[in-house]
């Protein structure tokens, strides 16, 4: 070595990044023998055709490179599966794509259709890539927060974040962690925020088939004047409840579609295709399975939140995703949420997510509220029970004199 110079930097936003909360908290878990209700994935639920669909087609062959937009046949499923629910004329060969995962889908369209300078609506709190991706694409955030415990739309203050360098809003429905579905009233307001600024909509909408309580899943799309600005988001993971597979499904008028293809084609070019045959067969499932999957996860919902509320947990409400939001303050506990995380997991052997790990930390004059915890109820009926048993004797012991 000559000099004594160091080594350049690396990319300084990645390079100041954490890691993430649910990669965090797993692995506290393990180290503490906890139940794990923290990180988002489904327990249980997993369809045995489709993944034997997926062991005949690896067999089958062929064992090289697909399609860059995807296989036709899933192509051509997702286009029949947005005909069949909502009701959307949808061109296969020119507005589907398929990604590994739905997180490509997003890093795909956030590069293919935002410059840098431009502006980009978000909803806190959000999901954890939305921010670091919007920013290495050069965009500028502009947050909206929605406040506990109903995580009404602010409407004034969203109206006020849009403005003449807005390109894109990003809206999470079914949202995570909160649980909030937007109702068709609150569609129509930002379809008419964004019809007004010339501005696209990226939908996040992977847990479409898991909204509650006899609502139905209205994406924006769908709504009058959105059909050529949505770029609609689904997530095989989510649907089948494989999350492991990272299957993707971007849906989008051509003109939208196109930039994001480009991207897509120099990031994962392609998806296994043994997992893209499977999950064209699981798409083309009757409606005995999503109605099952809608009743099976809200049967656990309503196990989880029953038990936290015998407790005396205050329990938000959620009408779609697989997280429940709760409040342990009746109980007298205090601590911050990301603390009442780490000693939940040490202590009861329980473990959850800080739900004020889902707000941006440097951009809001205000704190995020530090008072709510993500519980998610995709686990089996077992593994709920003992995580409440556990509380339960925690609680107890812990408030003994």
């Amino acid at each position: 070595m000559s000099g004594g110079l160091g080594m350049k930097a690396a990319n300084a936003l990645f390079s100041s990044l954490g890691t993430t909360i649910f990669t965090v908290m797993s692995r506290l878990a393990q180290e503490h023998g906890a139940i794990n209700l923290g990180q988002g994935f489904p327990e249980g639920l997993e369809p045995p055709d489709v993944i034997e669909a997926a062991r005949a087609a690896l067999t089958a062959g062929p064992h090289q490179y697909p399609p860059m937009m995807g296989e036709p046949v899933l192509r051509q499923a997702v286009a029949a599966h947005e005909a069949r629910f909502y009701g959307l004329d949808i061109d296969w060969e020119r507005e589907v794509l398929v990604t590994s995962g739905a997180t490509e889908a997003l890093a795909d369209a956030l590069f293919g259709l935002i410059e840098p300078g431009d502006e980009v609506v978000l909803l806190e709190p959000l999901y954890d890539s939305y921010l670091p991706i919007v920013r290495r694409a050069g965009g500028i955030p502009r947050l909206v927060r929605l406040e506990p415990p109903h995580w009404d739309l602010p409407r004034e203050a969203l109206a006020r974040a849009f403005g003449p360098r807005t390109k894109l809003m990003i809206l999470n429905s079914p949202m995570n962690p909160c649980g909030k579905v937007f109702s068709p009233e609150e569609l129509v307001f930002l379809a008419d925020l964004l019809e007004r600024h010339d501005a696209y909509a990226l939908c996040d909408e992977v847990y479409e088939h898991l909204v509650f309580d006899g609502r139905p899943h209205v994406p924006l799309m769908t709504v009058p004047g959105m059909r050529e600005r949505c770029v609609r988001i689904g997530s095989a993971g989510k649907t089948f409840s494989l999350t492991n597979w990272k299957v993707g499904l971007i849906v989008a008028a051509p003109a939208l579609l196109e930039p994001i293809a480009k991207a897509h084609q120099y990031l994962t070019f392609t998806t296994p295709i043994p997992l893209q045959r499977a999950v064209a067969y699981g798409l083309g499932k009757d409606d005995a399975y999503f109605d099952g999957l809608k009743a099976d996860m809200q049967a656990r919902r309503d196990r989880l939140a029953r038990g936290l509320e015998a407790l005396g947990v205050g329990v938000l409400a959620c009408a779609g995703t697989y997280f429940l939001s709760a409040d342990f303050r009746p109980l007298g506990v205090d601590r911050p949420d990301a603390e009442l995380c780490r000693w939940l997991t040490t202590e009861a052997k329980v473990t959850l997510v800080p739900v004020s790990a889902f707000y941006a930390q440097d951009t809001s004059d205000s704190p995020p509220p530090a008072h709510l915890v993500r519980f998610c109820f995709a686990k089996r009926d077992a593994d709920l029970d003992e995580a409440l048993a556990r509380l339960g004797r925690f609680f107890n012991k812990a408030t003994q004199p």
